[in-house]
């Protein structure tokens, strides 16, 4: 799935091959709202379980990827300073056990809260970096496989993220938005109410946008 980061830059370079057009500045009292897709790509190693409480060793896991819209605020506090709000549909992902196999799945919400800052200059390309907090909610966690008829949890997780990426200028009110954080969600797993410790899903989230300001 990390292959997609590919796709924002061609993505990129697709925008930069459009009609001229004035940069999309951005002014303190200024909204933006952005619309667009991304791919939720956890690390491929989520680190080792503790199957012990199943009469097992540990339990390499990971978790699969999934993509689904999305859509963003972001509220100007000052000249290039804003204040991010990113939002999505539930993303959906399968939990597996190396040399097990499936063995549940998951839908999350991870709603994300950044401070940005906009290096505004006069081209029509304008870079971003934020910084946040991420707070991730579980849900729909059914167990399959070897664990089908267990019941599998997955605690919800707070953790820093991170945010960058680039701001096309199509119009003085529009850009196309490539853009790339990184999440720390760990979560606490549990079968049957007993703790098999901690999955350190931290994935990569990138995609593409368009983002109109008003």
């Amino acid at each position: 799935m990390r292959k997609t980061s590919a796709l924002l830059l061609s993505s990129l370079a697709a925008a930069m091959a459009l009609a001229a057009a004035p940069a999309m500045a951005q002014s303190k009292g200024d909204w933006t709202l952005g619309v667009g897709v991304h791919a939720v790509d956890p690390t491929s190693d989520a680190g080792d379980l503790n199957g012990a409480a199943l009469g097992l060793g540990a339990l390499p896991t990971k978790v699969d990827s999934d993509i689904k819209p999305t859509v963003t605020f972001e509220y100007f506090v000052a000249d290039n300073v804003g204040i991010e709000v990113l939002a999505a549909l539930p993303f959906k992902h399968e939990v597996s056990i190396d040399g097990v196999g499936k063995v549940g799945e998951t839908k999350h919400l991870p709603p994300v809260v950044s401070l940005q800052y906009h290096f505004a200059n006069s081209s029509k390309v304008t870079p971003f970096v934020g910084l946040g907090v991420n707070y991730t909610k579980f849900f729909d966690t059914d167990s399959k496989g070897a664990l089908d008829g267990t019941k599998l949890k997955l605690e919800d997780s707070w953790g820093l993220a991170a945010h960058a990426g680039l701001d096309y200028a199509i119009s003085d009110k529009g850009a196309l938005r490539v853009d790339l954080r990184w999440a720390d969600i760990d979560t606490k797993v549990k079968v049957n109410g007993a703790k098999l410790g901690t999955a350190k899903i931290d994935p990569l989230v990138y995609g593409v946008a368009y983002v109109f300001k008003f």
